[in-house]
């Protein structure tokens, strides 16, 4: 049965006969829902809200008043294809937020579970938004941008296309990312730049007092040493050994914009 018989569903809103709405699901007034969405169960979509096709939405998830999900890709390339918007569990998504499906056919945008997504912004096409994380309000978060869990994205912060940000990375208010933050620490400035680690974010998460030393550490040979970065990479691995540091390492490895680093301008084995 597309509507389970314990959704509520306003007079006023209007579902596709093709959508699938779950369990308990509250569907508010004026809210559009098109064909080939799926709405999981204990869902709360506030009025206004529209879900444009080919969007899943998991369980317990609040969609706030006027947010639009399931949009076209903001890509001129975009030709109308199939593609996808995922969305995991028990995020909440507040108002007048927009977030877009995938641009190349059969590709996705994919947010996990427990967010919290704040007013008046944008995840734009192919982003990977893990779990737990805060995206403040007016944030605007470009194509194919990864945000790794817990990390957290302050207000009017604007990330650039397929910039990636570490798990627990705390971005400062109005901070331009235009390359790849690692987790752990702090950042801020008009110009991404490394402020120190992500201490209240760390400690929250329940970081041991060793595990914080040793990611104080790797901060240290990280930017504050004037070592190039291969040869601090080795260092960390080193000197600072562990779960966390090792993650760190990966990432670092793994950029392909480069990281955000005090006189950064090569690529991601530079200076």
């Amino acid at each position: 049965m597309p509507i389970d018989p314990s959704a509520a569903v306003a007079p006023t809103a209007r579902v596709h006969p093709d959508a699938r709405i779950g369990p308990r699901a509250v569907i508010g007034e004026y809210a559009v829902v098109e064909s080939e969405v799926v709405i999981g169960a204990e869902c709360r979509l506030e009025p206004y809200v529209y879900v444009k096709r080919w969007t899943t939405l998991g369980d317990r998830n609040l969609i706030s008043a006027c947010t639009v999900l399931g949009t076209d890709p903001l890509d001129k390339r975009f030709t109308g294809e199939r593609s996808y918007l995922r969305i995991g569990n028990d995020n909440v998504i507040r108002e007048h937020f927009t977030i877009s499906r995938g641009t190349q056919p059969e590709s996705t945008t994919l947010i996990g579970d427990g967010n919290y997504v704040m007013t008046s912004g944008h995840i734009a096409h192919n982003c990977i938004i893990g779990n737990q994380t805060v995206i403040c309000s007016c944030a605007l978060v470009a194509g194919h941008v990864e945000i790794e869990d817990q990390a957290f994205v302050s207000g009017g912060v604007a990330i650039h296309q397929y910039s990636r940000i570490g798990r627990l990375a705390m971005i400062g208010g109005s901070t331009r990312v235009n390359l790849d933050a690692p987790p752990f620490f702090l950042y801020m400035g008009v110009h991404i730049a490394p402020r120190g680690l992500n201490l209240v974010g760390l400690k929250r998460a329940g970081f041991s007092t060793a595990e914080i030393a040793s990611l104080k550490k790797a901060y240290r040979l990280l930017y504050r040493s004037g070592l190039k970065l291969t040869e601090a990479v080795e260092r960390i691995q080193a000197e600072a050994p562990g779960e966390h540091t090792a993650h760190l390492v990966r990432f670092i490895e793994s950029s392909r914009r480069g990281i955000a680093r005090p006189g950064h301008k090569s690529g991601p084995h530079g200076s």
